[in-house]
């Protein structure tokens, strides 16, 4: 069967913008630093041509295209997975040297920065994975996060106690999805709708609260403290990697945990093998002895838990406090990191760090004082969530019960 061309033509597209940026890169050299204090050993900075770095880029872009075309009108395959990430890395490292152009690029802090901004966006798609793998679509990522980091910042300012946050923010996240499996699964309403009210009615809570007790008393409703960072000895000092991976808060480590935990729960274990009959074949299932029901609760509420943890490093793990709608949109962009990861909690995580990436690079370029305007950087992360879901991934489908009421015959 003949594949789609999807990705052709969107690698086409962005091998223009390639050529643009090529043409129009602005002489002079950017500067790279690596290394951080804490390295074991330093690595020496250097310097970048801008021109030369673009043509090079521009030429893997161009074999990338040619490649992909060959794979798919040629051959009639897929376009291959190293294609695209062949592409991805020219076209990135391009606008990045481009972009700081006479500049210095702190490589480093621009990853740590990327993997903070990712950690919400990878538990929420962890919660997309486990609750569209037993087939309930989960709009109410946004409303699980953002009902964590409420919690978590109550709970913790009161108690003077982190922890105790912590599973605040759990329980917050189960309940925010509970809800959404009873209205879905029992009363069998329209997930979707039953999602995006969840994600209304958590948005209106938790801005009444905000505005009529924390606002009253923000040291004692609204001061919780923060975790510190860890530094894992010999792994933290590892040059780039050190600092980015092992060098983080409590939260941080616990995503690292979560990802591994529901990749093996899901494709190595029993319980896994009965949540995803369930999201593709919830009669057949039913039908060997396997309750339903039950597994999609089970399912549903572990995902909102997950979701409620990665809305707490909002409070306790970055800002120190909670703010009206401090979520902005994450949860939506989960979603997107879920359908790119084509619902592997894996490929999500990568793709939840890629749109942290752009989501940071944006406040990079902003202190550096690049001549890009502020309203297309504002823009960046949502502008390749676009791309990344539309243009790339192409049509992908998921579980074959995701979204399909179950009623026991």
């Amino acid at each position: 069967m003949k594949q789609s061309k999807r990705t052709t033509i969107s690698l086409l597209v962005l091998s223009l913008i390639g050529l643009w940026l090529f043409v129009s890169a602005p002489a002079g050299t950017t500067e790279i630093s690596i290394s951080t204090d804490s390295d074991i050993f330093k690595l020496p900075s250097f310097g970048l041509g801008v021109g030369f770095v673009s043509g090079i880029a521009f030429a893997a872009q161009v074999l990338a295209v040619i490649a992909s075309g060959y794979f798919v009108l040629g051959r009639n395959h897929k376009t291959p997975r190293w294609v695209v990430i062949l592409f991805a890395v020219a076209l990135v490292f391009e606008i990045l040297v481009g972009l700081f152009a006479g500049k210095t690029m702190t490589f480093t802090s621009l990853l740590q920065g990327s993997l903070a901004l990712a950690v919400p966006l990878i538990f929420g798609s962890l919660a997309g994975v486990l609750s569209e793998r037993v087939g309930v679509v989960n709009i109410a990522i946004e409303g699980q996060l953002l009902a964590g980091a409420f919690v978590s910042a109550l709970i913790a300012s009161l108690s003077d106690n982190m922890f105790a946050g912590l599973i605040g923010a759990v329980i917050a996240g189960a309940l925010v999805a509970w809800v959404l499996a009873v209205f879905a699964i029992k009363y069998v309403v329209d997930q979707i709708i039953v999602g995006v009210v969840l994600n209304v009615l958590v948005v209106g809570l938790t801005n009444f609260m905000f505005s009529t007790l924390m606002v009253s008393n923000l040291p004692f409703y609204n001061q919780p403290p923060r975790f510190d960072k860890i530094l894992i000895p010999l792994l933290g000092q590892i040059p780039v990697l050190g600092p980015v991976l092992f060098n983080q808060t409590l939260i941080v480590y616990l995503m690292y945990v979560a990802v591994a935990v529901v990749y093996v729960a899901l494709f190595k274990t029993r319980w896994g093998l009965r949540v995803r009959a369930v999201g593709e074949y919830p009669k057949a299932a039913d039908t060997v002895g396997i309750n339903v029901f039950r597994t999609r609760y089970v399912s549903v509420i572990l995902g909102g838990a997950l979701a409620g943890l990665g809305g707490s490093f909002f409070t306790l793990g970055q800002v120190g406090a909670f703010g009206k709608e401090m979520t902005n949109g994450a949860g939506y962009i989960a979603l997107a990191a879920l359908i790119f990861g084509r619902w592997n909690p894996l490929y999500a995580a990568f793709a939840a760090l890629l749109f942290g990436f752009a989501e940071n690079l944006q406040y990079g370029l902003a202190i550096i004082g690049s001549s890009v305007p502020s309203e297309f950087l504002l823009m960046l992360p949502y502008a390749l969530t676009v791309v990344a879901v539309a243009g790339l991934v192409g049509k992908v489908t998921g579980p074959a019960a995701s979204g399909k009421a179950y009623i026991k015959s």
